[in-house]
C-alpha cells in the first residue's frame, strides 16, 4: 500500500457556463478544476490555499463526490470512486465526512442539537436509538460544549459554538477523512485559535485525514503538513509545509506569502512583491499565472509548464523557476 487514503489524478471538474444570449446551440463550459494531481496520506493534513476562485472548495466537493469529476480518477484507499453511484458511494460516505465554513446555514434550525449530531447516525442506521443519544452527550462534551446543550437549537449558539456542533456532527459515525472548507474563516481570530487547536488534538486522538482549505495563509502554516498553492483551477506550487514556507518558488506562492501580516512589524521574511491585481483571466493557453507575472516572458504565455522538481516533495510549474 502507498500509504495514501486520497490520491486524486489529473482531476478536471467542468461546469456550464451561463450564455448571455436567449438561444444558445452550443454549450459552453468552463473548468473550475484543470487537471489537477496530488495525495494525501493517511493521518496527515492537506491544505490547499489560494484566492477565491482558484477551485479550491471544488476540488473538496469532488472528492465527497457533491461535483462529479468530468475527467481523471479520485482514489479512496485504493479504490476507484470517481464514477460510482450513489449506492455504491453509501459505504464511502460514512468514512468521508465535512465541515463547511458558515455552521450555521448547515445546521438544520428547526432541528435540536442531539438530532443534528444524531442524524448521521440514523441515515447509516449506526446504533439504536439509546446509543445515538449516549454518542450525542459524548460527542458534545469532546467539543468542548456541555449536555446540557442537546437540547438547545442552532440560534441559540455563538459561531464557534456552532462550528464545534459541526465538527460533533461530522465525527458521529467515526469517519477516517474529513474536508474542512474554511472552517474558521467566519469566526473571530481568538476562536479561530479554538477551533484548529481542537481539530488538531481531534487528529491526534481519532487518527483522521484532513483536507484543509483555506486562504489564510498562517492559519494553513500551523495545521497542514503538506499544502497546494492554487490559482484559477490548477496546482502552481506544492510541497511541505516547510518547504512552501520557507522557499516558495513559484511567483504566486511569494506573492500570497509577502502579503502575510508579520507579528511583529519591524521584522520581513519576504520582500512585498507587487503584482497586477486586476481580474484573474487566462487566454487558454499558456501558464495560467502568465497576465500577472512579473517574470512572464512570450513562452509563458505560449506554452503551459511542466512541473519541476526543486527538492524532495516540492514541486513547481514555471519557466521562470526552470531557467534560474
Amino acid at each position: 500500500m502507498s500509504g495514501n487514503l486520497i490520491e486524486v489524478e489529473d482531476l478536471t471538474v467542468q461546469f456550464r457556463r451561463k450564455s448571455s444570449k436567449l438561444i444558445s446551440l452550443k454549450a459552453e463550459h468552463f473548468s473550475a478544476v484543470d487537471h489537477v494531481t496530488f495525495s494525501i496520506k493517511k493521518g496527515e493534513t492537506y491544505g490547499l490555499v489560494g484566492e477565491s476562485g482558484s477551485g479550491k472548495s471544488t476540488i473538496g466537493k469532488a472528492i465527497l463526490r457533491f461535483h462529479n469529476p468530468s475527467g481523471g480518477k479520485i482514489l479512496y484507499d485504493g479504490d476507484n470512486i470517481t464514477h460510482l453511484h450513489e449506492k455504491a458511494l453509501l459505504p464511502y460516505r460514512r468514512k468521508m465526512q465535512s465541515v463547511f465554513q458558515d455552521p450555521y446555514a448547515s445546521l438544520d434550525p428547526s432541528m435540536t442539537v442531539s438530532e443534528i449530531i444524531s442524524e448521521p447516525m440514523e441515515i447509516h442506521q449506526l446504533y439504536t436509538k439509546k446509543e445515538r443519544k449516549e454518542r450525542a452527550a459524548e460527542l458534545i462534551e469532546t467539543v468542548g460544549l456541555s449536555k446540557v446543550d442537546l437540547l438547545k437549537y442552532p440560534h441559540e449558539f455563538s459561531g464557534g459554538q456552532r462550528q464545534r456542533i459541526s465538527i460533533a456532527r461530522a465525527l458521529s459515525i467515526q469517519p477516517e477523512f474529513v474536508l474542512c472548507d474554511e472552517p474558521i474563516s467566519a469566526l473571530d481570530v481568538s476562536l479561530q485559535a479554538q477551533i484548529v487547536n481542537m481539530l488538531e488534538e481531534l487528529q491526534d486522538q481519532l487518527g483522521l485525514t484532513y483536507l484543509f482549505i483555506s486562504h489564510q495563509l498562517q492559519i494553513a502554516q500551523k495545521i497542514c503538513d503538506h499544502i497546494g498553492v492554487m490559482y484559477l483551477g490548477q496546482i502552481l506550487e506544492e510541497g511541505s509545509s516547510e518547504a512552501i514556507y520557507g522557499n516558495p518558488q513559484h511567483p504566486y506562492t511569494q506573492m500570497l506569502l509577502s502579503s502575510m501580516l508579520e507579528p511583529d512589524p519591524d521584522v520581513h521574511s519576504l520582500d512585498q512583491i507587487v503584482i497586477d491585481s486586476g481580474v484573474q483571466s487566462y487566454s487558454g493557453k499558456g501558464c495560467k499565472f502568465a497576465s500577472r507575472c512579473p517574470y512572464a516572458t512570450e513562452r509563458c504565455l505560449n506554452e503551459m509548464p511542466e512541473y519541476y522538481t526543486t527538492g524532495e516533495e516540492h514541486r513547481v510549474a514555471c519557466f521562470h523557476v526552470l531557467d534560474n
